[in-house]
């Protein structure tokens, strides 16, 4: 076997090493995985600092969140928000290298390093407590929709690899990130106010038993959350993947994966005129 690959012009060493055991995925499925999407993920990544999950073993081992870049020399593009040094990714190769240094997950900022200050990705996580049925998680799911309907707010859907859905609103830039938050809390108070019995943002666990958690504290400044496109660090190697709205009820939160993603993205992109909807938040 070879003890290297190279993928998008990237050095991957100890490309048969199992990172997903059991579903028996290797280090170079990601890295051929990341440079397929990579023209799709580009989009939300470029110009956006990252935090990224990695794991040096596989996914069942230790895994550790990074956000400060450290070793990856000329191969991420530093930038600086204060004192604070972060990273982020310009090309296909500087995505592949992240898979060479052990990164599974991509996590992004809500504003571009030209704006730092003013947010212009809202996300709402929509997080179901264990007895919450997938019927009514969509359904929690369609009400967030048509509250921002109501406000006229385009929204976009993608799966989270996990138990829940993420609503994605695409803004011009906001006039701070404060602002910013505090819309996306009057909006969960909002959901929660008008379907007491079927969400909550109540952070704590003990409170959310048959409920939809909302989350909307990835909405402050340095918060992340998973990219487009990115696999998640959780057996089976699910994908946040974007879909249309016409298939919330086909698609469930972690059923897209490594393996069969490609089922799922040949037809048009869903999200292809995201940053062309971006609306003013007033």
């Amino acid at each position: 076997m070879k003890d290297s690959m190279i993928v998008a012009g990237v050095e991957i060493s100890n490309p048969n090493r199992i990172v997903y055991p059991s579903a028996n995925i290797k280090k170079i499925d990601l890295a051929m995985y990341y440079e397929k999407v990579a023209p799709l993920m580009l989009p939300f990544l470029e110009k956006r600092l990252l935090s990224v999950v990695r794991c040096h073993d596989d996914v069942l081992g230790e895994r550790f969140f990074k956000k400060h870049p450290t070793t990856e020399g000329d191969h991420v593009q530093n930038f600086f928000v204060g004192d604070e040094e972060y990273f982020y990714v310009k090309n296909k190769a500087e995505i592949v290298f992240q898979v060479q240094m052990g990164t599974l997950e991509f996590h992004t900022w809500g504003c571009k390093i030209s704006s730092i200050e003013k947010p212009d990705i809202m996300v709402f996580d929509l997080d179901p407590s264990e007895d919450v049925s997938l019927d009514t998680l969509r359904d929690g799911v369609r009400k967030l929709k048509s509250v921002l309907d109501e406000l006229n707010l385009k929204s976009f859907l993608k799966t989270s690899g996990g138990k829940g859905y993420h609503v994605v609103v695409p803004f011009s830039k906001a006039k701070d990130w404060n602002s910013f938050a505090d819309f996306s809390k009057q909006v969960a108070l909002l959901l929660e106010a008008r379907w007491p019995n079927l969400f909550t943002s109540n952070i704590r666990k003990q409170q959310r038993t048959g409920k939809i958690f909302v989350d909307y504290l990835r909405n402050k400044k340095g918060a992340t959350c998973v990219a487009p496109y990115s696999l998640r660090a959780r057996e089976g190697a699910p994908i946040s993947l974007p879909i249309s709205w016409q298939a919330l009820d086909k698609v469930a939160p972690n059923e897209v994966n490594i393996k069969n993603f490609s089922r799922y993205v040949k037809d048009k992109d869903p999200w292809a005129n995201f940053f062309d909807e971006r609306q003013i938040l007033k």
